[in-house]
Parts: structure tokens; C-alpha cells; sequence
């Protein structure tokens, strides 16, 4: 007798290809925004935002209102009472100064935004197309390279008997805006023979979005730095053009105090307490700013970066990076203890 034993296989499940990992909203973002995990941009970042929070409590923190006059109290250094003294008039130095911040990071972000915009727009578009449009473009951007922007301010000014800031701001971002979408437009030439470009166009996806999904993420870190770098050359020519006398004396910013205390002789007879606040805010900023710019040129170039990552690396063991002899680990094996 004969027995039949079956054997029962299991059934074969077809599993293809898996899906790659859905990259969520808070991924992409933290991959955008990865060039100021450094310490230098962490640290702009910081000095930075007390510029900005300073900016917006300024009604706040200001002990005085900026044009308060006290005539018992001329020429005073700082005391309790007036941290960081008063002019001539008797006004407080330490409440123009915060006040003066609004004005300051107010035409140097709008400016910013204003070129960095426009930068985007004409640089990636034209390192994108090809052809008699592309170069359109790139002829537009070599005008707008050599057009001067102080005498263009200054002539804009002078139509106005008080030009607000925001004027002064978009006539700094209309200026400003070449040298971003110039460096945009040749790194845009060399993304756009990409594979993963190549195959958002093969899959017939539009102009639009080829640009905003494809191309813009990895433009970021260079959208930043021209950002940044804008909003230092704002600044700048904001104080610059403050203290020269081209803005009227009553738009409160740290180059209308500079040029106040200028013109009552603040320099001359060393009265520190009224030019030196403003003149070491402007240097603080300039330094933020800097910083926060280095802190990208560090992620963007590989060198950079990875000398970074190595010298974080060594820290974290306790190592000295700037220690030209390197600890070597020994350990004992058992034989030896035997």
C-alpha cells in the first residue's frame, strides 16, 4: 500500500520594484535650508535676528522717543539715564539708534527680496532657454551690470523732498539684482543637461515646473549667498548715502546719525558715545551678514565642506584640530597581560 504524500507549496507573491521613501514637506525643507547648520551661519543667524527683533520692538525698547529733547541734558556722556548719552539737542542716543535699526532692515531685506527676485526670474530663465531669448536676457543683465547705482539714487532722491524707504529700497534692488542673475544663469546652463532634467522634459512637463521642482533645489544655496550678499551691499549704500547727505536728516538710520554727529562736530571734539553705537552696529551686521555668507560658501564648496565635517568630527572625540601630531590609539591584546 502506497501512500500519497503531497506537498503543499506556498504561493509565489510577485513583489516588484519597492517605492522609494516619500520625502516629506519637513525633509525638503531641511535639505534646502542645510547650508546654516554650520557654526558660522548659526552664528550670523543669531546676530542677525536680535538686528531684526530690535527692528520690530523698537517702539518698545526705545526709553525715549527719538526726537524727545532735553535741554539739561546737552552733551552728556552715558549715565543711567541715557545709556549711550545724547546729542546736542539733548536727544537720546540710545533711541535713535533703535530706531535708526528699523529703517536699516527694512530697505535691506525689501531691497534683497526685490533682487533676488527679479536675479531668479531673468537668470534661470535665461540659462534655461537657448537661443536668441536666452542671449535677450543676458544682454538685459550686462546693461544692468554697468549702470551706476549711486548717481541713479542720488538723482531719484532729489525728485523728492522726502523719498520713502521704500523707494530708496526699490531703486537698490532694481540695481542690484545683475551680478545674482548672472551667476544663476551659468549654473542653471550646466543643470539644465541633467538626467533628471532631461527626463522632467521627455515626460513633457512644463516650464514652470521643470524650474520650480527641478532646478531651483539645487540652486538654493546660491540663491541664499546673492540674497545675503544683496542685503549687505543695501545696507551699505543705504548708510552711505545717509551720511553723505543724499537722504533727508529726518528718515531715522544709523548713517543720519553718523551724519548729525558729523556735522556738529561729534568727531572733533571726541564725542565717542554719538557716533561710535552706530558705527559698531553697522560693523556687527556687516559681520553677521559675512559670517552667515561664509557659512554657505562652506556647504556649497566640497572642499570646504568636507574639511568642516572633519574638523566637527575631530572635536567631537576631543581631538585638537589644529594639533599637527595625531593621537594614535593603542590597545593591549590578552597575551600581553598574560
Amino acid at each position: 500500500m502506497t501512500t500519497d504524500l503531497r506537498t503543499e507549496q506556498a504561493p509565489q507573491v510577485r513583489t516588484g520594484p519597492t517605492a522609494p521613501p516619500r520625502v516629506t514637506v519637513r525633509a525638503r525643507l531641511g535639505s534646502a535650508f542645510a547650508m546654516f547648520r554650520n557654526r558660522k551661519s548659526i552664528t550670523g543667524l543669531v546676530i542677525l535676528g536680535f538686528f531684526v527683533l530690535v527692528a520690530a520692538l523698537a517702539d518698545v525698547l526705545a526709553p525715549y522717543s527719538p526726537t524727545q529733547v532735553d535741554h539739561t541734558a546737552r552733551f552728556e556722556p552715558p549715565s543711567a539715564e541715557h545709556w549711550l548719552g545724547t546729542t546736542h539737542l539733548g536727544e537720546d542716543v540710545l533711541s535713535q539708534v533703535i530706531h535708526g535699526t528699523r529703517g536699516v532692515i527694512v530697505v535691506g531685506f525689501l531691497a534683497a527680496i526685490m533682487a533676488t527676485i527679479i536675479a531668479i526670474v531673468v537668470g534661470v530663465v535665461a540659462g534655461y532657454l537657448r537661443g536668441w531669448r536666452s542671449e535677450s536676457l543676458s544682454a538685459l543683465t550686462n546693461v544692468f551690470l554697468v549702470i551706476p547705482g549711486l548717481p541713479l539714487i542720488i538723482i531719484v532722491a532729489s525728485m523728492f523732498e522726502n523719498p520713502p524707504l521704500v523707494l530708496i529700497a526699490a531703486v537698490l534692488g532694481l540695481t542690484g539684482w545683475a551680478w545674482g542673475a548672472r551667476v544663476l544663469r551659468a549654473q542653471t546652463m550646466s543643470l539644465r543637461n541633467r538626467d533628471f532634467v532631461q527626463a522632467a522634459r521627455a515626460n513633457g512637463e512644463p516650464l514652470w515646473r521643470i524650474i520650480g521642482h527641478e532646478m531651483l533645489p539645487n540652486l538654493m544655496a546660491l540663491i541664499a549667498a546673492s540674497f545675503v550678499g544683496t542685503v549687505t551691499a543695501a545696507i551699505l549704500g543705504l548708510t552711505t548715502l545717509s551720511y553723505i547727505g543724499v537722504i533727508p536728516v529726518n528718515t531715522y538710520n544709523w548713517g543720519t546719525i553718523l551724519n548729525w554727529a558729523g556735522a556738529q562736530g561729534a568727531f572733533r571734539q571726541n564725542q565717542w558715545w554719538w557716533f561710535l553705537p552706530p558705527g559698531l552696529c553697522i560693523a556687527a551686521i556687516g559681520v553677521a551678514l559675512s559670517l552667515i555668507n561664509f557659512g554657505i560658501d562652506e556647504y556649497v564648496n566640497p572642499r570646504l565642506r568636507s574639511a568642516g565635517e572633519r574638523a566637527r568630527a575631530m572635536r567631537k572625540r576631543g581631538l585638537d584640530v589644529n594639533d599637527p601630531v595625531t593621537a594614535v590609539r593603542t590597545t593591549t591584546s590578552a597575551g600581553d597581560d598574560a
